[in-house]
């Protein structure tokens, strides 16, 4: 098979791409499916997931875990990067805690086989019947303010086996990404609660008889350089002695390590050195501390999924004009809002003529009526014309699960490709669905 073309690549552009991708007679494929077929086949916008992408990532943090932590851990997937039945089955099968926020995730990850100690759930105004589905369903549930506590002390009697409690700490301290909105960790967000408070919330979990077991953290989303996480544990650890945590507790500080979406951001951020900082930290700090090494929990978020997606769209426009040229595909905005909501950059590939040499620079956009349905600005790629096909990289996390039906656009489909197989995981909306939960005069 050939090997992976670099000339014309800057900084190799399939990089950003799942493991299974290459360049076969200057077409682009996927764990060995020719994309062009599968486009034809299921229509666009068409979103793939590469199964043995993201067997990969979880084994890496699996085998980091192992390597820099001596106590127990666990991995821990976002649901809200994407979560349908096939997703949540596949976590299963790397024994993955699974996050969900509310009602809706959890009965998704129940309905994907998840058991109730994999369950996990967040949330920082979790209604009553988020309250009451926890309760039921999870193994954990993470508690983002003290009148969240009320409620869940009037509830909890309904039910013979609550979940552990865990209790969302506020650090103060925020990680560098790419946009004040991916950032949770700082003061003034709206995210967890004080040092104060959680003292408080301890208190009250103690005066009422509540599972009280663990402490949880998070600073941001998409960031690539773990030193921050270091004083954020120390916080997380002073506080956590305080409690006075002894025997079996819970540790998580957060997640959210980052992938690269373009290729200036190459070489993907290391999910080793991720891992060994937060472990060595934990360690010294439990050390220095007299605290017990806790089961550690980690939440890559994105790193676990978004390399393993690829969004493909078909060109219906070209404009060429003076001062800038125009692709306008088949989708943008409404399957994938994150350059819209904030600033997100991407690259991508024709899937035809992959190898070939890029001689200008272009904008990609979608179909819907706003300004700011653009995929890629000014982007350097080889000629296109009408009919081509598109395929973008670093797209299975926060783009479909941030979906919508604007200008009635109907969610795409979405397929799983191993070798040799390629399985509807989720089928394409009908215009008949966007109609289902209407009543008319």
């Amino acid at each position: 098979m050939p090997a992976r073309p670099r000339k014309n690549f800057p900084l190799n552009r399939l990089d950003l791409f799942p493991d299974t991708a290459k360049i076969i007679n200057n077409s682009l494929t996927i764990a060995g499916h020719d994309l062009a077929l599968l486009a034809d086949k299921y229509g666009t916008p068409l979103y793939l997931y590469d199964r043995a992408t993201l067997d990969s990532a979880a084994a890496d943090y699996q085998t980091a875990l192992a390597s820099h932590y001596p106590g127990p851990a666990s991995v821990t997937y976002a649901g809200k990067a994407f979560l349908n039945l096939a997703i949540a089955q596949w976590t299963q099968l790397h024994s993955l805690f699974v996050d969900c926020t509310g009602e809706g995730e959890i009965s998704i990850a129940v309905s994907g086989g998840v058991p109730r100690g994999h369950i996990l759930v967040h949330g920082v105004n979790k209604s009553e019947a988020d309250l009451k589905s926890a309760l039921q369903n999870a193994g954990t549930l993470v508690v983002d303010n003290i009148i969240e506590l009320t409620r869940i002390k009037k509830l909890i009697t309904n039910y013979q086996s609550p979940p552990s409690i865990w209790l969302r700490l506020l650090p103060g301290l925020a990680v560098e990404t790419h946009h004040p909105h991916t950032q949770t960790g700082q003061h003034g967000s709206k995210f967890g609660m004080t040092r104060e408070e959680i003292l408080t919330a301890a208190d009250f979990c103690r005066e009422h008889n509540l599972p009280l077991n663990g402490i949880h953290f998070h600073q941001g989303s998409n960031f690539s350089d773990p030193s921050p996480l270091t004083e954020a544990v120390a916080i997380g650890l002073d506080v956590a002695a305080e409690i006075g945590f002894a025997g079996e507790w819970h540790f998580c500080p957060g997640g959210g390590w980052g992938v690269a979406y373009h290729e200036d951001e190459l070489p993907q951020p290391n999910i080793h050195e991720y891992v060994r900082v937060v472990a060595e930290s934990v360690i010294k700090g439990c050390k220095d501390r007299a605290l017990t090494l806790p089961h550690l929990h980690l939440e890559p978020g994105r790193s676990l999924i978004a390399r393993a997606g690829v969004a493909l769209y078909r060109v219906g426009a070209v404009k060429r004009r003076a001062e800038k040229v125009w692709i306008l595909t088949d989708g943008g905005m409404t399957d994938n809002p994150r350059r819209a909501m904030y600033g997100a950059r991407y690259s991508c590939l024709t899937v035809s003529g992959a190898g070939e040499e890029r001689c200008g620079r272009v904008s990609i956009a979608g179909p819907y009526c706003e300004s700011g349905d653009v995929l890629i600005e000014d982007i350097l790629m080889p000629e296109i014309e009408v009919g081509e096909l598109i395929a973008v990289p670093a797209s299975g996390a926060y783009q479909l699960s941030m979906s919508s039906n604007y200008n009635g656009a109907r969610k795409p489909a979405v397929l799983w490709l191993e070798a040799g197989q390629a399985r509807i995981i989720q089928r394409r909306e009908a215009v008949a669905d966007l109609m289902r939960r209407d009543e008319v005069l």
